[in-house]
């Protein structure tokens, strides 16, 4: 057999075993409540590898990888910020937001913080339907790249082709099985990147000679590759560097996709469990990606493209078998995060517009429907933005992260932990934080270090909150 039919008979393997699971679950997605967030009985270690699968995709497989053959040692600084992100996620956000949204009976974010405001008038959830949409369509589509760019690495397709395949199959399994599907499915693609993110470093580092030859080598290659403040060193522009990179952790904080993980777990005192099984595995995540990047600069050091480092590596470094499950593990990387973003978006339009606002006597059953043709709907659209000129995946993904963390991370934090916050505040800072986050990269970013947007888009956002909740204090709004 030759490479390539090796490569899709693994593919072919796996996409039966997608296709199982999802058959699998469909009969818990018949509802609303079971299609968007599985009727929140979803064991912890579930939950645990489904958050990590979520935040981390093709971003992480071919965008980090990337940036990191690209700058070298500066890449850690991502690594710290991602695995204080998540902690901090979990053991200070989680089990607070379990705690009031199963109260109010939500399934989406913009359900709980439409009831913990009291916003008879929806604009919370307009606010937020329209900033998801923009921004997950986005998110989603850099994620149609990265499946474009790994299909035609991989099987030696064109990438409008990968693209089109890569959308097929994840929209038919989300569509079939809804969240259970997906959050399952996660746990599958979650232990495959793991291994993979183990083994492809150690590899790599062996053939490159091992940790002190490769930092010789990178070092002849380039000097700022060993610098951990990169080109800029000890100065202004480099601590700005660092804090940016630093910062790529902060949305997970508020983005709406990470946070549904947390409502829908089984058990408010399982979170603490599933909070040490994220961390860990996330580390593992982030640090294995970046030292493929290190070893894949000193073994391919004149890529043309620095984001197919990965495959690279896979096809050069292992028999045809290996690399097949090395496939799987880079489109089972990109996969994890489609599918859960088309279920937000999904659950955006069916929930939050459709059913709160525009058709609140529609039945269950008739939302459903609506939720599984608007997933269909949203993946046929993210192709056609995919199928643009622009297919920078690392930077398409760090903005729509931004925006969504600079519009719900602060009104979140400020809803769980302070008393004080309004719905005026929430409304100025939702809106705020996502207008300084789109603001800053339009018109001040060059000009300022580059510093990356979900720094003063966070900032702007929980500052506003705080001043216009404490001009309008209105105990009738506040808790």
């Amino acid at each position: 057999m030759s490479e390539i039919e090796i490569i899709v008979g693994v593919f072919a393997i796996y996409l039966i075993l997608l296709t199982a699971v999802a058959v699998w679950s469909s009969k818990a997605s018949s509802g609303m409540d079971g299609y968007f967030i599985a009727g929140k009985k979803l064991p912890f270690w579930v939950v645990a590898f489904s958050t990590n699968a979520t935040g981390e995709s093709g971003w992480l497989l071919l965008g980090l990888t990337g940036m990191a053959y690209s700058v070298g040692l500066h890449a850690l600084w991502v690594v710290l910020g991602e695995v204080i992100g998540i902690a901090l996620c979990w053991f200070l956000i989680a089990r607070r937001l379990k705690v009031a949204t199963d109260e109010y009976d939500s399934i989406t974010v913009p359900d709980y913080l439409e009831s913990r405001f009291n916003d008879t008038r929806h604009i919370i959830r307009i606010i937020s339907v329209v900033i998801i949409v923009s921004m997950v369509l986005i998110y989603i589509a850099a994620q149609m790249i990265a499946a474009g760019k790994a299909f035609g690495e991989f099987m030696q397709i064109s990438y409008v082709h990968g693209v089109i395949l890569g959308a097929i199959v994840t929209s038919l399994y989300t569509v079939i099985g809804g969240y259970k599907a997906v959050a399952y499915t996660d746990v599958v693609q979650g232990v495959l990147m793991l291994l993979a993110l183990i083994l492809l470093p150690i590899i790599a580092f062996n053939e490159a000679g091992g940790w002190t030859v490769v930092m010789q080598s990178l070092g002849s290659i380039d000097p700022v590759l060993v610098q951990s403040f990169g080109e800029k060193g000890w100065s202004t522009a480099g601590f700005i560097a660092a804090a940016s990179f630093l910062a790529i952790g902060l949305p997970f904080l508020g983005v709406p996709q990470v946070l549904v993980r947390f409502m829908s777990i089984d058990d408010q005192a399982s979170v603490k469990k599933a909070g040490f099984i994220s961390v860990a595995c996330l580390f593992v995540f982030t640090f294995g990606a970046v030292m493929i990047g290190l070893a894949g600069r000193v073994l391919f050091p004149e890529l043309t493209d620095p984001e197919l480092i990965m495959p690279t590596l896979s096809r050069e470094l292992f028999p045809p078998v290996i690399t097949g499950i090395l496939v799987v593990v880079l489109l089972a990387a990109i996969m994890s995060t489609v599918d859960s973003l088309l279920i937000l978006l999904s659950s955006a339009i069916t929930r939050d517009l459709v059913q709160k606002i525009l058709r609140p006597q529609m039945t269950d059953r008739k939302l459903a429907i609506i939720g599984r043709l608007s997933t269909l709907l949203i993946g046929f659209l993210a192709v056609g933005i995919a199928l643009s000129e622009n297919r920078a995946i690392f930077w398409m993904v760090l903005f729509t992260w931004s925006g969504l963390g600079a519009t719900f991370s602060p009104v979140v934090l400020c809803s769980l932990l302070w008393r004080g916050v309004n719905l005026k505040g929430a409304i100025a800072g939702m809106l705020g934080g996502f207008l300084v986050t789109v603001s800053w990269v339009l018109f001040i970013k060059e000009r300022f270090y580059d510093m990356y947007e979900a720094i003063p888009g966070f900032i702007g956002g929980l500052l506003i909150i705080i001043m216009v909740s404490i001009v309008s204090r209105d105990k009738s709004e506040s808790r």
